[in-house]
């Protein structure tokens, strides 16, 4: 896990299917966050349970990997703290969204965060964005428009209406994703998997330790919701940087929204929640959006890739 790995071909289905189940554990730790947070938990502690005990199983494995010492070794300890920042008030502001939102209109609301990598690549990161990319990533804030609608209806009052803040938070949430998304690009460059990480747990362990004041004393069946928040999420991100060492980021970056079927599931059996029409139109347009944005990137950089070495790549 410490060191990257060039994946092979027939990985692919390996990868997809640590994507695939990867989803899977963030959509129960996110329904024990919604269970607990309608329960009156504050969103600081969570966030602090999400990075001390998702601490566990990624020193576990590191450490069985025998590359624990490597992976705390970094020369970037701003770009850590960064990107834990930024991290951590894309969660925080998601888990609120939560607490006002259906599970499936939260969930379909940040997925906008791929559209809005493509923003923040074109002004911050340099990148040239044509006019393809554009036009999916504005079909895809269409989508967005669709399934707020209903706020927009009535006012989109966010200091009377919970359901019209919710929208907004999750909406800030995904900013804040695209942003974190940066900034690990920005990482990647000198820092390997493991230590990004580790330091992203241990980063946003101590920040999140501010929120301590707004903290309550836990019922003992809490204290374990909160555990399993952590463990859960941690499990999660290693079985993505798995996905990560089997296939190409643009290829498994599109079964992240096999989440759906999940949070859809959750939501009705668990919560009584029966998405809206505006909720599975809207991210229909959005989850097809960011697809598109997906593999746009992937096959320009098969392009850039053919144009360096000056041969094609494709079979």
């Amino acid at each position: 896990m410490a060191v990257l790995s060039f994946p092979k071909e027939n990985d692919a289905a390996v990868g997809i299917t640590y994507k695939i189940v990867s989803a899977m554990f963030f959509t129960a730790m996110l329904t024990i966050v919604k269970v607990l947070g309608e329960g009156g938990m504050p969103v600081g502690e969570m966030l602090f349970a999400r990075n001390l005990f998702g601490l566990i199983p990624v020193i576990i494995m590191i450490a069985y990997t025998g590359h624990l010492h490597d992976a705390l070794k970094t020369n970037n300890v701003g770009g850590h703290v960064k990107r834990a920042i930024s991290g951590m008030l894309a969660m925080g502001l998601w888990f609120a969204a939560l607490d006002r939102l259906s599970f499936p209109e939260a969930t379909a609301i940040v997925y906008a965060a791929p559209l809005m990598m493509v923003v923040l690549a074109a002004t911050l990161l340099g990148e040239t964005v044509r006019i393809y990319r554009w036009s999916a990533v504005s079909v895809g804030f269409l989508g967005v428009f669709v399934i707020l609608l209903p706020q927009f209806q009535s006012g989109f009052d966010v200091m009377h209406d919970a359901k019209a803040l919710g929208a907004l938070l999750a909406l800030t949430a995904a900013m804040f994703m695209a942003l974190t998304t940066v900034f690990v690009r920005q990482l990647a460059r000198s820092e390997n998997t493991s230590t990004i990480v580790l330091y992203f747990l241990i980063a946003g362990t101590a920040i999140t330790l501010v929120t301590a004041p707004t903290w309550i004393m836990p019922t003992w069946t809490e204290v374990l919701g909160l555990v399993l928040i952590g463990v859960l999420g941690g499990i999660g991100q290693l079985l993505i940087t798995q996905a990560f060492q089997h296939a190409e980021a643009s290829l498994i970056a599109p079964f992240e929204y096999t989440s759906m079927i999940w949070v859809v599931a959750v939501g009705y059996f668990v919560f009584a929640e029966v998405p809206t029409w505006s909720v599975l139109i809207g991210a229909t347009i959005v989850v097809a959006s960011g697809i598109f944005v997906i593999l746009r990137e992937r096959s320009l950089g098969v392009e850039r890739a053919e144009r360096k070495i000056g041969a094609p790549l494709r079979p």
